[in-house]
């Protein structure tokens, strides 16, 4: 097929080398930019170029094994078995993609402050230079996702990154977070921590991340939330804690995060969780519990209330003990139970600290409604020149779930229960994931490809009738080689 192809290029320019003979009078300059150049406006330029035995050359190196070119400049790198970042990367690169590959070190001076993106997933990295990143003002997008020995970073790793606003750091063998690791990242947006072994969170460590709109800390091992430790994530849309060793909540746990509209707590080892944290919660959509060991008892009354007027997609609540309730839905209690629990806090006692929102009568905030969830595949960043692939499958960063089979072999519902909304639920509320607010900074920039130098653009109209009769032939051909 592209021995056909060149083939029909080469014919192409035998013809057009024997018509400009038998029309000698214009030069190919004006030729081109007289009739060429306006029939092919808006096509690929570069193949225009090649049609015409011209060579389309970059004025830059690039490294071996790479493929490179401009408007952004892009240097690809991914998938060569490299053991350390390459030479000869350019100067002014803004895209380096180096996944897939086997580098072990980031050492500082290896790439130019000029980075917008860089992609560094599914490596060997085990160190990062404290000031590998240092006078990165531009950059806006780092993956180092899935490089399972980067079990320690410095608390100046990411410090003067102010446009940064996606910061992947899943599956990394990461056990802790020093203090002041996020110092100074005002416009992140995305914060990726799944999959690693943090156990514990301190208080204030996110407290900079004022624009911060997604956390993923699902698949740790944290054991508990203090009340500080998500104070100044004013912004958060999503938080995703399930799968960790959770066991206690502070019932201030929540109390910064008034925008929070989902809140995955499943699979971990909560026997109790106080209705005033969640209280807090004024714009709070979606809300997943099951797959905790729940006591059924005059511990659970103020999350029981809580439930009773949540208006939101909320998953079962199944009482593990005492032993009369175990398997029955929380919600499903009756108020009969509780009415002797003279030791325990009433939802109506509750102070809340509800935060005024302007919307409908439940609370919610305007364009925001009580439905159900059944979430998609993933979160993808905004699109970008090629495509991430891992295991010959496309990257994604949410790793909320994978489909999961029912005892037939049928998906259960497309995903898995732990994703569902309650089965009592009407079908016709289910929705797609819930709506995400646009990030404010896109990590690619969108370039237009200028005319290169010595091109101009058309200035008046034809030549000669005779001419046009020719040009016409010629078009003709261009078309045919084209399709």
């Amino acid at each position: 097929m592209m021995l056909l192809y060149w083939n029909n290029i080469t014919y192409f320019q035998v013809f057009l080398l024997d018509y400009l003979k038998a029309n000698p009078g214009p030069c190919i300059s004006s030729i081109v930019t007289q009739h060429v150049f306006p029939l092919i406006a808006g096509c690929n330029l570069e193949l225009f170029l090649m049609l015409l035995g011209l060579e389309f050359h970059i004025s830059v190196s690039c490294p071996r094994h790479c493929v490179c070119y401009p408007s952004p400049m892009t240097v690809t790198c991914q998938s060569h078995g490299f053991t350390s970042i390459p030479e000869g990367i350019p100067a002014n690169s803004e895209r380096i993609f180096l996944q897939n590959n086997r580098i072990t070190l980031l050492l500082r001076n290896t790439f130019s402050p000029s980075t917008v993106t860089l992609w560094l997933y599914s490596n060997n990295i085990t160190f990062i230079d404290s000031e590998a990143f240092r006078g990165f003002g531009l950059l806006e997008e780092l993956d180092l996702g899935d490089n399972r020995h980067l079990k320690y970073l410095d608390a100046e790793t990411f410090n003067g990154l102010e446009k940064l606003h996606a910061l992947h750091l899943y599956r990394c063998g990461l056990t802790f977070l020093p203090n002041g690791i996020f110092e100074g990242l005002h416009n992140l947006q995305y914060l990726y921590l799944q999959e690693n072994h943090i156990e514990y969170l301190q208080d204030d460590l996110f407290l900079e991340l004022v624009n911060l709109t997604q956390l993923f800390l699902h698949g740790n091992k944290l054991l508990s939330l203090s009340q500080n430790t998500f104070r100044g994530l004013v912004s958060l849309d999503r938080l995703l804690l399930h799968q960790n060793r959770l066991h206690w909540v502070n019932k201030r746990a929540f109390h910064d995060l008034r925008r929070l509209a989902t809140l995955y707590l499943f699979n971990n080892s909560l026997s109790s969780l106080p209705g005033e944290c969640l209280a807090e919660l004024g714009s709070l959509q979606y809300l997943r519990l099951n797959g905790n060991p729940w006591e059924c008892t005059c511990k659970a009354r103020s999350l029981w209330e809580w439930l009773q007027r949540f208006r939101g997609s909320s998953s079962s609540v199944i009482c593990e003990s005492p032993r009369d309730l175990q398997g029955i839905d929380l919600k499903d209690l009756s108020s009969h139970l509780f009415k002797n629990c003279t030791g325990s806090e009433s939802f109506n006692q509750i102070r809340t600290r509800q935060h005024p929102h302007h919307g409908n009568k439940n609370g919610l905030e305007s364009g925001h409604s009580s439905r159900g969830l059944v979430p998609g595949s993933g979160h993808a960043l905004p699109g970008k020149n090629g495509t991430r692939q891992r295991d010959g499958a496309a990257k994604t960063y949410l790793g909320e779930a994978t489909p999961k089979k029912s005892q037939d072999g049928a998906p259960d519902g497309m995903w898995g229960s732990d994703y569902l909304p309650d089965a009592g639920q009407k079908p016709q509320t289910i929705r797609p994931f819930p709506p995400r607010r646009r990030p404010k900074v896109k990590c690619t920039r969108r370039t237009h490809l200028e005319p290169p130098p010595g091109i101009q653009q058309p200035a008046g109209g034809g030549g000669s009738r005779g001419a046009g009769a020719g040009w016409l032939t010629l078009l003709a051909a261009l078309v045919l080689v084209i399709r």
